[in-house]
């Protein structure tokens, strides 16, 4: 059996969501094509530090802030790797070709190189979620005070909503879409938290509880540009997450929530243990605040969720 290569990976992502590609210069595999920098994990190092290493040889840049965040591996015609992504939102310097590489800053929406590395492309996606998770409250707010919040909260808030109100019938969910969906603040992506029968119906992504998602066999078949996540509280629920190739996952409760008072809270130090080494997004869910963001960073988390720290209490 070949062995598995580990490498350090680095998304050094501005704060307007771009992040830094470079590609492979002449005399390498796959030479011409794009990827994000990094490179193998030498033996007595960490990932951290190979990551820190690998930016300081290939781009002359010093590594101030990073956090993990994807564990992925890929099986090349010639090898297999296993590839550990970090986010790096803080950095000194600017990029050089200290390896004779071309490099450019790239929205994960409208790239403008090509060809991106096959290990690559599912990372790509990931990034082209937001940070934040917005979670409906028109349950205890009412319809007409969430659909007015909906439409004064802030646009960088509501790049993704979750439409999860297990008080309404089929009928009621899907009108209550049809009002969020007219107002569409900052086109913003909707999941259903529903069946899937429901999401295809209304022509959206769809959100799975944990019950649903357990009793899955395969990730359900919707439309190619639509999300589909799922609600977490353990290792078995992230695992088959994990199997069924979902596109993110939501962890709770991390913190004491209004929502579930009977619900024990992770905390921080097991929700990063849980997700350590996830191959997809995680949001931390459970008594967030939009000031909860970095530390989420920190644990592993793609981003939060938010129901009331977001659209606030009646």
């Amino acid at each position: 059996m070949t062995a598995i290569i580990h490498a350090a990976v680095a998304v050094l992502e501005r704060p307007s969501g771009e992040v830094l590609l470079a590609q492979r210069p002449a005399g390498k595999a796959w030479s011409g094509w794009w990827e994000f920098p990094g490179g193998k994990i030498e033996s007595g190092e960490t990932a951290a530090q190979a990551l820190a290493r690998e930016l300081q040889e290939e781009l002359g840049m010093q590594v101030v802030q990073a956090s993990p965040w994807l564990t992925r591996t890929h099986q090349y015609p010639e090898k297999t790797v296993r590839l550990h992504f970090f986010k790096v939102r803080e950095w000194l310097g600017e990029p050089q070709s200290l390896e004779q590489q071309a490099w450019s800053w790239q929205n994960p929406n409208q790239l403008t190189v090509d060809p991106l590395l096959p290990a690559n492309q599912p990372i790509m996606q990931a990034l082209r979620l937001p940070s934040v998770m917005a979670i409906s409250n028109v349950a205890e707010l009412g319809e007409s005070l969430f659909l007015q919040r909906l439409q004064t909260a802030s646009s960088d808030d509501l790049r993704l909503l979750q439409l999860r109100e297990p008080q309404l019938n089929k009928a009621q969910l899907l009108q209550l879409f049809r009002q969020v969906e007219a107002i569409k603040p900052n086109n913003a992506r909707i999941v259903l938290n529903a069946d899937a029968e429901l999401a295809i119906q209304a022509g959206c992504g769809l959100h799975l509880n944990s019950q649903r998602l357990m009793q899955l066999q395969q990730r359900p078949i919707l439309a190619a540009d639509q999300l589909c996540g799922a609600s977490c509280h353990n290792a078995d629920e992230l695992q088959k997450a994990w199997d069924l190739q979902l596109d993110y996952a939501l962890l709770s409760p991390v913190q004491a929530t209004l929502s579930h008072p009977q619900a024990q809270p992770l905390g921080w130090s097991k929700f990063s243990q849980l997700i350590q080494d996830t191959p997809i997004p995680i949001y931390a869910l459970g008594g967030m605040r939009k000031q909860d963001l970095h530390v989420a960073w920190q644990a592993g988390a793609h981003g939060i969720a938010m129901q009331r720290g977001l659209f606030g209490e009646k």
